[in-house]
Order: structure tokens, then C-alpha cells, then sequence
């Protein structure tokens, strides 16, 4: 069972990796996060991925695209529709990275996060799955959050402080 897992930080990719891999899955990850911001933030999430990848041998398939630009060009005016469009662009290029190299299966370490949108998610990776010809296979790994927390600290891995795009960076820090 080949699985594609889009990865948006090293720390949300640990319990899932982790669940894949007992799971019996083959398992590769996918860096593609256009919506992080600024160029930094992205640097940082994506070296420390390459940092983790190295760590538990995980085989990576990055595309190192920052298009900010883009991004604010489809978001600028609809705000409130920032995360949909955001899990839509990335679990695209995962169904399309994943249908381009034969995979069983695509999912994302978006599953993890307690603060993302699991029923969008799945319906967007849902409607993918029936565009690109591979399943989407959703499993919430939230019940792993804490697990994912300790065990990053202890591989002295970034830790990023709010979901990745500039307005989320703001009301991370200013409330919203």
C-alpha cells in the first residue's frame, strides 16, 4: 500500500507517518505549501521536514515552489474562504503527484491538526480522489496531537506558532 502524505510541518507529520507505516503502508511524504508566509516561515518548515525526513529515513518528493503572489491573489476579498482554498490547491498537487507515480493511496498531515477543517478537508480530498483516479484516505490522527508535540521537542525540531498563511499569523498574534 503505496500512501502519498502531503506534509505542511515536521510536527504534524510525526503520529501520522508513525500510524501509516504500523499500518503495513509504504509511506512517502509530500512538501508542497505554497500558503506559507513569510519566506522564512517557509525555509524554516521546510528544512526541518528535511531534517525529520533524514531522521526516520522517510523518502520525500518536494516541490520547493513559494508563490506568494498567487496566493494572495486568490484569497485577497474572500478572506473567509482562505482554507478552502488552501487545502484545495495542496491536496490537488498531492492527487496529481500521486496518480503521476502510481500510488495506492494520497492524504495529508492536515488530519492531525486540531485546528483544521477535518469535513472540508475530506470532501475536497474526497472529490479529488474521483477527478485524479486514487483514493483519498482520511483517518483523523488528531488522537496523536500530544504524541507529535513530545516527540518533536525531542528530535529538537521547529515548531511553528500558527498554521502557515500571513492572515493566520495574525491572529495568532493579534486574536481574531
Amino acid at each position: 500500500m503505496r500512501t502519498l502524505l502531503h506534509i505542511c510541518c515536521s510536527c504534524c507529520a510525526i503520529y501520522p507517518v508513525q500510524e501509516l507505516r504500523k499500518g503495513g503502508a509504504e509511506v512517502f511524504g509530500f512538501f508542497y505549501n505554497p500558503n506559507i508566509h513569510p519566506y522564512q516561515e517557509y525555509r524554516k518548515r521546510l528544512e526541518s521536514i528535511e531534517e525529520y525526513a533524514d531522521k526516520t529515513q522517510l523518502r520525500m518528493i518536494y516541490r520547493d515552489e513559494y508563490r506568494l503572489e498567487e496566493f494572495l491573489q486568490n484569497v485577497v476579498f474572500r478572506e473567509s474562504e482562505r482554507c478552502r482554498y488552501c487545502y484545495y490547491t495542496r491536496l490537488r498537487a498531492t492527487a496529481q503527484v500521486a496518480k503521476k507515480g502510481n500510488f495506492d493511496f494520497f492524504t495529508t498531515t492536515l488530519l492531525h491538526s486540531k485546528l483544521q477543517n477535518h469535513e472540508r478537508i475530506r470532501e475536497i480530498g474526497d472529490g479529488l480522489a474521483k477527478e485524479y483516479g486514487v483514493p483519498f484516505y482520511y483517518r483523523d490522527f488528531r488522537k496523536g496531537w500530544k504524541d507529535g508535540i513530545r516527540i518533536s521537542k525531542d528530535l529538537g525540531l521547529y515548531r511553528q506558532q500558527y498554521c502557515g498563511c500571513i492572515y493566520s499569523e495574525k491572529e495568532r498574534y493579534l486574536g481574531k
